[in-house]
C-alpha cells in the first residue's frame, strides 16, 4: 500500500495506548495487541486516496470558517495596492439613506461656497478587520464576507487533497531513509518533505487561486449584478492577452500562472516553518499525555500543534503574502508578468515602509492559526477513523 511503513509515525510514538471512538482505552500489554495497534495506525494501511479523502473533507471545512478573515486580509491588500473603494464611509452612506433632501442641500451649498466635504479623506478607507467586515456587512450584504468561497472550496479540496498526502508519503519515506542511513538528519525531514509537498499543490492549483485573489480583492459596483464567478474571472484576465495566433495564445495562458514565483516564496517557507514547529508540539503533547491517548487528545494534541505553527508561519511569511496579491490584482498583462517578486517587495517598501509589507498580517494571522489547526486535527482523527473501519472490515 502506498506511503506505509514499518515503524510507528514520530509524532505518535508517545501513544502506548489502542485508541477507540468511544474514547475508551485499554493497554496493550501483549505483543499480538502491539501488533493489531501498529496495523491501525493511518500511516499503515491507508492508500492515497484515502489520504487525499480526508484532507479534502478537512480543507471543505476551514475554507467555509475562515473565508470572512481571508476577505478581509485580500481588501486591506488591495487597498495598500491602490485598489480605490468607493462609498465606504459608513456616516455618508446614513445620511444618504435617511436624510436625502438634507444630502442634497448640503452638497448644493458645498459647491456653491466651495468648501470642503463633510467626510475627510480617509474616510472611504478601510482602517482595519473589523471595519472590513462590517462594512462589507453593511454595503454588500452578510453573505458576500464568503465571497469566493466557491473558489477556496475548488482550491482547497485539490490544493490540501494533493498536500497532506504527499506531505505524509515523503515524511514516511524520508525518515526511514534517514532513520537508517543518516540519524541527525531526521529531525529536518518535516521542513523538506512539507516544502516539496507544498510545491506540488501549489504548482498544480495556482489559477483557482489567482481567481481567488481577484473576486476577494475587487468589489461589485453594479447593484443587482451577480459578481462574476471562477471561470469567468479567469476568462477577464485571459481577454487583455489574446490573439489570433494559436502559439502566441499558448504562451499568453502564462498569465494564469501570474504571481507564482511569490506564491511558491511564500507557501515553501510557510510550509517549512509550519511542520518543523508542529511536529514537535504535537509529540510533546502526547508525550505529555503518556498511557492516556484518546481520540480527543489525539485531536487537541494536532490542533494545539497546528494553530501555534500557523500563526507563526503566517506572521514570518506576511511580506511574501503581500507581494502575491499585489502581483494576482495588476490589471496590466504586461507588468504583472515582468515584475519578479523582489522588485514587487522593493515597491511595497518604497508605498509603505515596514507598515506595508505587514499590511493584513492580522487577519492574516487570525485566519492562519485555526485553519491549519482544523485541518491537520480533523485530517489525522479521519485517518485514524478510517483506518480502524478498513482494520474491522479485514478482521
Amino acid at each position: 500500500m502506498v506511503g506505509s511503513r514499518q515503524s510507528v509515525p514520530s509524532w505518535l510514538s508517545a501513544a502506548t495506548t489502542r485508541v477507540d471512538f468511544e474514547e475508551n482505552v485499554s493497554s496493550m500489554t501483549s505483543s499480538s495487541e502491539q501488533h493489531h495497534y501498529e496495523k491501525a495506525l493511518p500511516d499503515f494501511n491507508l492508500g492515497f486516496g484515502e489520504r487525499a479523502f480526508s484532507a479534502a473533507g478537512a480543507a471543505a471545512i476551514s475554507a467555509i470558517l475562515v473565508n470572512p478573515l481571508d476577505i478581509a486580509k485580500t481588501r486591506l491588500q488591495a487597498q495598500a495596492a491602490g485598489v480605490p473603494y468607493q462609498g465606504l464611509c459608513t456616516a455618508c452612506f446614513d445620511t444618504n439613506t435617511m436624510l436625502p433632501d438634507l444630502r442634497s442641500s448640503t452638497s448644493s451649498t458645498r459647491a456653491v461656497l466651495g468648501s470642503e466635504p463633510m467626510c475627510p479623506q480617509d474616510c472611504n478607507r478601510y482602517k482595519g478587520t473589523l471595519d472590513v467586515l462590517y462594512k462589507v456587512v453593511r454595503q454588500e450584504g452578510f453573505a458576500r464576507l464568503w465571497r469566493g468561497t466557491n473558489a477556496s472550496l475548488a482550491l482547497a479540496v485539490p490544493t490540501v487533497g494533493i498536500y497532506l498526502p504527499c506531505y505524509d508519503i515523503f515524511r514516511n519515506s524520508m525518515e526511514d531513509f534517514t532513520t537508517r542511513s543518516a540519524p541527525n538528519l531526521t529531525p529536518y525531514v518535516p521542513l523538506v518533505a512539507g516544502s516539496v509537498a507544498r510545491s506540488l499543490a501549489c504548482v498544480s492549483c495556482y489559477p483557482v487561486e489567482l481567481a481567488r485573489t481577484r473576486m476577494q480583492a475587487f468589489k461589485e459596483t453594479q447593484t443587482g449584478v451577480k459578481p462574476p464567478g471562477v471561470w469567468k474571472t479567469l476568462l477577464e484576465v485571459i481577454k487583455p492577452v489574446k490573439s489570433t495566433n494559436l502559439l502566441q495564445n499558448l504562451q499568453s495562458y502564462r498569465i494564469l500562472w501570474t504571481g507564482l514565483g511569490a506564491q511558491l516564496a511564500r507557501d515553501v517557507p510557510f510550509s517549512a516553518i509550519c511542520w518543523s514547529t508542529l511536529e514537535p508540539i504535537r509529540r510533546r503533547i502526547l508525550g505529555l499525555v503518556g498511557d492516556e491517548a484518546s481520540a480527543p487528545c489525539i485531536l487537541g494534541a494536532n490542533f494545539s500543534g497546528g494553530f501555534v505553527a500557523g500563526i507563526l508561519a503566517a506572521a514570518a511569511t506576511c511580506p511574501l503574502d503581500v507581494a502575491k496579491t499585489r502581483k494576482q490584482i495588476e490589471k496590466n498583462p504586461a507588468r504583472a508578468l515582468k515584475m519578479t517578486t523582489r522588485e514587487t517587495l522593493l515597491e511595497i517598501w518604497r508605498d509603505g515602509g515596514m507598515k506595508g509589507l505587514f499590511t493584513g498580517i492580522g487577519p492574516r494571522v487570525a485566519r492562519a492559526g485555526p485553519s491549519v489547526g482544523i485541518v491537520v486535527s480533523f485530517y489525522e482523527v479521519v485517518k485514524i477513523k478510517q483506518s480502524y473501519t478498513s482494520s474491522s472490515r479485514q478482521d
